[in-house]
């Protein structure tokens, strides 16, 4: 009788926690699968997972929690393919390196990582910093800081003097020689052992500068900066170490090296010619464009004294260039991924890419996906987000208007919901 009791006693206390659901009341549902929207739905959240989606509004029994999104449109968390969430623009922001303690960089990366998550951003990739990154990703995890689900390099990958070279612009005596584990090559060896760095580091993918940049205090922003060895180098190692590769890449020859070499991404893209775009359609490469960051970097250039003398041409140069470069990519065939190059411009504005993209000829459902099921199979994790379906993280966001008719509504996120947690309504 007493054991009798005793499990009756246990199911009491279980079911309740058993019952618990968060039921989402949506007035329009885009899934992330289908076309169109869904009217009049109901999410089901059960712990971090989605665990059904069901027509009509869903009554709640026992312990429910019913969300009302009945006037708004329901979506998938969205996904950023580039970001920089140690660091954010600021005029006369190269002396932050001399000035800031690694506390510093670490305390604004987390402000910038939950900026990011309100801006209904759940997933990102991290793609270059000091290895705070690799930090602030554990203690997103860990439940310790608000932010988006990371993936990050940890240090870029750079040639010396190239665009990722952490001393460009020091005086001699502090320039030094940095190396691989500074993810600074020069040869295949140390290419190698660059990438086994990073694997030591904790990093999720490996990222080169197979160009010169806009923002390094270096006078080249297009020139090519890895040799095909180098290049090859990096590619093996990096695939013996299940890391996929983004390549920041401007100029055209050092944008070929690189699809021909293997990487998974280009980022930028904004030279590419007509030799290059057919390389991405034959190797299936993709294409990040961040049109928001060249034209963040043109306008800050025309502030006096905003960058330094050698980055200033190259913002003006290659700034305005990226929109109408994504455009012809897109007409062309080349498969597109959603990336903004948030630090480059102010934390927060990532949606205002959507705007953009749809200016330059994308239909707005396709420029959605790509920040949906695209990103999220290129993360190798389309069984996990992308997408409002049974089985996948409760990563849901809701905001005013249909975002295929009006894609601007992406830029006012009303509600955020990731893992099943709401940091946003």
């Amino acid at each position: 009788m007493k054991k009798l009791y005793l499990l009756a006693g246990l199911s009491l206390l279980a079911s309740p926690l058993l019952a618990q659901r968060t039921l989402i009341h949506c007035g329009n549902l885009f899934d992330g699968v289908r076309n169109d929207l869904q009217r009049e739905m109901t999410v089901v959240v059960e712990g971090n997972k989605i665990t059904a989606v069901q027509k009509g509004f869903t009554s709640p029994m026992g312990q429910d929690k019913v969300l009302d999104m009945k006037s708004k449109t329901v979506l998938p968390g969205l996904i950023d393919m580039h970001v920089h969430l140690e660091t954010e623009t600021r005029r006369g922001g190269l002396v932050d390196r001399f000035t800031q303690n690694v506390p510093d960089v670490a305390f604004q990366a987390a402000k910038y990582a939950k900026t990011t998550l309100l801006a209904g951003f759940t997933t990102v990739r991290d793609l270059g910093g000091s290895g705070i990154n690799v930090a602030l990703r554990n203690a997103v995890n860990r439940g310790m800081v608000d932010g988006p689900r990371i993936l990050t390099v940890g240090k870029s990958i750079a040639t010396t003097g190239g665009h990722a070279d952490p001393t460009n612009g020091y005086r001699k005596d502090l320039m030094g020689d940095p190396g691989p584990e500074e993810g600074v090559i020069n040869g295949p060896d140390e290419a190698r052992k660059a990438v086994r760095q990073r694997y030591k580091d904790g990093s999720d993918l490996i990222k080169i500068t197979a160009t010169g940049g806009v923002l390094s205090n270096a006078k080249d922003g297009s020139g090519p900066q890895f040799s095909d060895e180098e290049l090859k180098a990096i590619i093996e190692t990096a695939k013996d170490y299940g890391f996929a590769v983004a390549a920041h890449a401007h100029g055209a020859e050092g944008i070929k090296r690189a699809v021909r070499a293997g990487v998974q991404t280009i980022e930028h893209g904004t030279y590419m010619d007509d030799e290059a775009i057919e390389l991405f359609k034959k190797h299936g490469t993709y294409y990040v464009p961040t049109i928001i960051a060249g034209k963040t970097v043109a306008d800050s250039a025309r502030m006096f004294g905003y960058y330094p003398a050698l980055v200033t041409p190259k913002a003006l140069a290659v700034g305005p260039k990226i929109q109408a470069t994504f455009g012809k990519a897109y007409k062309a065939g080349v498969k597109i991924a959603f990336g903004t190059d948030a630090g480059v411009y102010i934390h927060g504005y990532n949606a205002k890419e959507f705007e953009y993209m749809v200016e330059a000829g994308m239909p707005p459902l396709e420029a959605l996906k790509s920040a949906l099921m695209t990103n999220a199979k290129l993360l190798g994790m389309d069984t996990q987000i992308g997408s409002v379906e049974a089985g996948k993280f409760a990563d849901i966001i809701a905001v005013d208007e249909n975002p295929i008719q009006n894609i601007k509504t992406l830029q006012a996120v009303r509600f955020v919901m990731k893992d099943g947690k709401v940091y946003k309504q």
